[in-house]
């Protein structure tokens, strides 16, 4: 969530005695490189910006095989049939782990979870100020910077950037005398 001052197109939060704030709804790929982002007011579910979220991603996607399949994972806030529906529908398998008053499923497990990645890419993508606390009237204006920031996250995942700036050296400087 990020609190938004000036209001524009955010929601009341109501964990945050409704004060205006903003929620974005990132994907990210299995190492934290963010793919697509969404945004809408901090008072709208979760399962309601999947669609929108997964519509996003600015690249095609390959195809899944049974051979390749491609997995989801998603937090106990997108639970539900319509969000498990639209999921699918796209060719991902979902991973939703159940709240806390429905029946555990079975565990096999084949690899480490990989949630730490999702939060460590919010907390790259919080560091710019200018993103934790939206001063943005138009939506628009603040994806843009939303994107930005994605773009420096996904490069210095690369080690593109900041790999780059410390392997030039610069000649020393002169002070004139």
């Amino acid at each position: 969530m990020t609190k938004s001052p000036l209001g524009g197109e955010g929601g009341k939060n109501p964990t945050d005695r409704g004060k205006l704030g903003v929620q974005c709804s990132t994907l990210v790929d299995g190492r934290g490189v963010p793919l697509a982002v969404a945004v809408a007011g901090a008072n709208v579910p979760d399962q309601k910006l999947v669609a929108e979220t997964l519509a996003a991603i600015p690249i095609e996607r390959p195809l899944p095989t049974a051979e390749t399949p491609q997995h989801l994972c998603l937090d106990k806030g997108y639970t539900g049939k319509p969000v498990d529906r639209h999921v699918r529908q796209r060719g991902y398998t979902p991973h939703v782990p159940p709240k806390a008053h429905q029946p555990a499923k079975p565990k096999h497990r084949r690899g480490k979870a990989r949630r730490w990645r999702v939060e460590r890419t919010h907390s790259w993508l919080n560091r710019a100020r200018r993103l934790l606390t939206r001063w943005e009237k138009y939506v628009k204006n603040y994806i843009g910077f939303l994107h930005l920031r994605c773009a420096i996250v996904a490069l210095r995942a690369a080690k593109v950037l900041g790999q780059a700036l410390k392997q030039t050296k610069l000649p020393p400087t002169s002070c004139g005398r």
